[in-house]
């Protein structure tokens, strides 16, 4: 299987670290976060990862270099000229990895999971899992009896999409909060070029595709499945003030 590291957002929530660095390099307890989830990836058996870069993309690619991939394969995928977004990011690696999965994660968050395990219920089932969990936000992803994803929600306005949901409907919906990790079949990596903007979002995608999935059979044709790991911890290392904490989770891990 193959990975993909999202690695080029700009980190303004880190700022003054992304002024002179990416969030990527910024370090936690003695290792950059872009090493924190290598070296997951690669303990759980992937050593094929792209990472894409944005913002100060040459001192990634020095890293990564000087540390030969911490024992990956790592190829760059350059997005320097324009920043894609999520969505956009994998569209334009999906095309290099053809009839294959990816696991997709983001750079900056951290947890236990245990990605062996992840990778097993993809393999036995074919379905592209999206890591989800019960932790209280805003945004909510919607899963149906069956743990495929019908849609999205934001419990602050009230706004519920796609638009083809009856809100009679909304509430025998389960609400996960997305964790920021997927594996996505081919089957749904190629339906990414129906997204006709160059950059957007995975979640816009996911939108998409349960607007397009309106009745049970297309569901079950690139079906969406909640995984929601065992005694699941995670950190969004998303803000200068939560460094000092983001340490201990990381080395707890």
């Amino acid at each position: 299987m193959n990975a993909l590291i999202f690695a080029a957002g700009l980190g303004t929530r880190l700022k003054p670290l992304t002024d002179t660095m990416p969030k990527a390099l910024v370090p936690l307890a003695g290792k950059p976060l872009l090493q924190w989830q290598v070296e997951k990836l690669r303990d759980a058996g992937i050593t094929d990862i792209t990472v894409n870069v944005h913002h100060f993309p040459d001192m990634i690619i020095d890293t990564i270099r000087r540390n030969n991939g911490w024992g990956c394969t790592i190829s760059i995928s350059d997005e320097r000229d324009c920043l894609l977004d999520t969505g956009g990011g994998l569209k334009k690696v999906k095309s290099e990895i053809l009839n294959a999965p990816i696991l997709a994660c983001n750079v900056d968050i951290l947890s236990n999971i245990d990605i062996r395990a992840l990778i097993a219920l993809y393999e036995q089932t074919g379905v592209s899992q999206l890591v989800v969990s019960e932790r209280q936000t805003q945004r909510y992803l919607l899963f149906d009896e069956q743990n495929l994803l019908r849609g999205w929600t934001n419990i602050a306005t009230g706004e519920c999409k796609p638009a083809s949901i009856h809100p009679s409907i909304i509430p025998s919906f389960r609400r996960l909060a997305f964790s920021g990790m997927q594996i996505l079949a081919p089957e749904v990596l190629m339906r990414l070029d129906e997204m006709e903007k160059e950059k957007f979002s995975l979640i816009d995608f996911y939108l998409h595709l349960c607007e397009q999935n309106s009745t049970p059979s297309a569901i079950r044709h690139t079906p969406l499945q909640a995984y929601v790991p065992k005694d699941y911890k995670m950190m969004d290392v998303g803000k200068i003030d939560q460094i000092q904490e983001a340490e201990s989770f990381a080395e707890s891990l």
